[in-house]
């Protein structure tokens, strides 16, 4: 990834100013996302979907159709510096063949993309409470309306980074006012979630991009609902049980709701107030917080995973999985053997979904 984006910068040195500062997470980014694309080629939807969501993301970044040619034609000359000796006229081909077919369906879906919503979202903060000392809830408003659905995430730029962009999922259902609300952990060394949490503050802009992600609420709510939300994860989990009751409203089955919402401190349980009262208004709904690290502590204990072995049969429950990756998992190879795994929903690691994450 140096020699690529060495060629890329000596022979294009206006696009350098696209990119972040320090390249180290990005290049990363970048190997993780040609790896997965070239190993798409065996599959054309697959790969059409994939390159699609790059093209509909990068939009925000400003890409335009020179840059398609800059950025693959570097991509070419990489594949032929490192393959040395095994470089033919033949494979030459090949390569340019699949870096074409890729960059058109990064083209089509992106100009698609431009006719139905903005690249990019001037928001305003117009809420921000700290829960924990390092959680923090924010209440975000568009400058017009961005589409999504219960369960996706968007990506925040903040203006002390950027060309920075962070993945924070929606904590609500679409709302009727436009707002958003955000639920956002400071990490170590996270320079955005870090901003948005101890420095952001009502009054601030932010650029949001469009809504990703397929973990989304039920077409139908007639089916029962499980779900495991760790920490800040709950955010998505939220939404798709606001959504899903909103669907059930009227209807002649209310399905059943279990979250169990994990922490390693009861302190941690930052949104337990607002889950109780969502239980209290809809019966169906059972909440049962979990707390892992906390010795003493009354309630149910242990990690969430665990706590798949001790479920009640899952036929016919639709389950939803959202927090630290490793929890999602582990979840997931458990229920996997439950004979649950196709009723399983969850997004995938975000490391490597973006060119320019």
């Amino acid at each position: 990834m140096e020699y690529f984006y060495t060629h890329l910068f000596i022979k294009h040195p206006e696009i350098r100013a696209m990119f972040p500062l320090t390249m180290s997470e990005h290049q990363q980014r970048v190997f993780e996302a040609v790896v997965r694309l070239s190993r798409s080629l065996a599959s054309p939807d697959d790969l059409r979907a994939y390159a699609g969501q790059i093209g509909r993301d990068h939009r925000k970044f400003g890409v335009k159709e020179k840059h398609y040619e800059a950025f693959f034609g570097a991509l070419l000359e990489t594949v032929r510096y490192f393959s040395g000796p095994d470089w033919t006229p033949r494979t030459q081909a090949a390569v340019a063949a699949a870096l074409e077919h890729t960059a058109t369906a990064m083209r089509e879906a992106a100009a698609q993309d431009a006719q139905r919503q903005p690249a990019w979202w001037v928001g305003e903060v117009v809420g921000h409470e700290l829960r924990t000392p390092s959680l923090a809830v924010l209440r975000i408003r568009p400058g017009q309306p961005l589409r999504y659905r219960a369960g996706q995430y968007i990506s925040v730029q903040v203006a002390r980074w950027p060309r920075v962009w962070r993945d924070y999922s929606l904590a609500c259902p679409p709302r009727p006012d436009g707002l958003l609300e955000l639920h956002v952990r400071a990490v170590r060394g996270g320079i955005v979630s870090n901003c948005l949490v101890h420095r952001c503050q009502p009054g601030d802009t932010l650029l949001l991009g469009p809504a990703r992600g397929e973990m989304t609420a039920p077409a139908s709510p007639a089916r029962d609902l499980v779900c495991l939300a760790g920490g800040s994860g709950l955010a998505p989990v939220k939404a798709i049980i606001q959504d899903t009751i909103a669907a059930a409203a009227g209807a002649a089955r209310r399905p059943a709701i279990t979250l169990f919402f994990g922490a390693r401190r009861a302190s941690e349980l930052y949104d337990l107030p607002a889950l109780r009262a969502m239980a209290a208004a809809y019966p169906r709904l059972t909440v049962i917080p979990v707390v892992s690290a906390e010795p003493g502590y009354p309630g149910v204990t242990g990690p969430l995973p665990a706590l798949v072995r001790q479920l009640p049969r899952l036929a016919g429950s639709e389950i939803y999985l959202c927090g630290p990756d490793p929890m999602v998992r582990e979840a997931s190879l458990l229920l996997a053997r439950r004979g649950a795994a196709g009723l399983v929903h969850h997004d995938p690691p975000r490391g490597g979904i973006s060119l320019r994450g």
